[in-house]
């Protein structure tokens, strides 16, 4: 289906900015400072690219009709599990959000560590969700719903892509995501072994 398609790409491009993340928290390990504009980055990508735009298609699109159309297995899977997911990744980030805040203020180590903490319990929690729906919920949705139904969604996400292209939406937030792949290859941190 066209909208699965769209939606595993751009799953694909978050695990990308996941790997980023992961990649930034260990240079602050091994030393790096806090970048306040890296991650706020982060948090813009996270917000809008992966939540409003990717996360719009699945809650206001795909989800629905799996719910309406598919019977209690489907409804148990999106709203006690995928829509609760989505809720608890958006705490992590305000949670994250709010660190930030609190270390700009007075750079204490506890600060650091809920940076830390928040960040990538966001990461790894959105990247098991992540394989969950490609390997899962949208597989499951491919096989179950009708066709009629399947076109109705994709016609709903071609004209979504559509207006992300208009507004160059999405050539923003993938040449973000370069920008800080770029700064953040595991290379860049890589630290010298210790002397024996």
């Amino acid at each position: 289906m066209y909208a699965t398609d769209v939606m595993i790409e751009e799953h694909a491009n978050i695990s990308r900015m996941l790997r980023v993340i992961k990649n930034m928290c260990c240079s602050i390990l091994d030393g790096a400072a806090i970048n306040q504009r890296d991650f706020a980055d982060i948090i813009d990508f996270i917000r809008n690219y992966a939540d409003a735009n990717h996360h719009q298609k699945e809650e206001h699109v795909l989800f629905p009709e799996m719910v309406e159309h598919m019977g209690p297995v489907a409804n148990t899977i999106i709203t006690h599990g995928m829509l609760v997911e989505h809720d608890l990744a958006r705490s992590y980030v305000r949670s994250l959000d709010e660190a930030l805040k609190l270390y700009d203020k007075d750079p204490r180590t506890e600060y650091k560590l809920d940076i830390l903490t928040e960040i990538m319990a966001y990461a790894n929690r959105l990247q098991v969700h992540v394989e969950k729906e490609n390997n899962v919920v949208y597989p499951f949705a491919n096989r179950e719903l009708s066709e009629e139904i399947k076109t109705k969604i994709n016609d709903e996400v071609r004209r979504i892509a559509g207006e992300n292209e208009k507004t160059g939406f999405v050539v923003k937030y993938l040449g973000m995501l370069a920008r800080l792949e770029e700064k953040y290859n595991p290379l860049a941190y890589v630290t010298a072994p210790e002397a024996s």
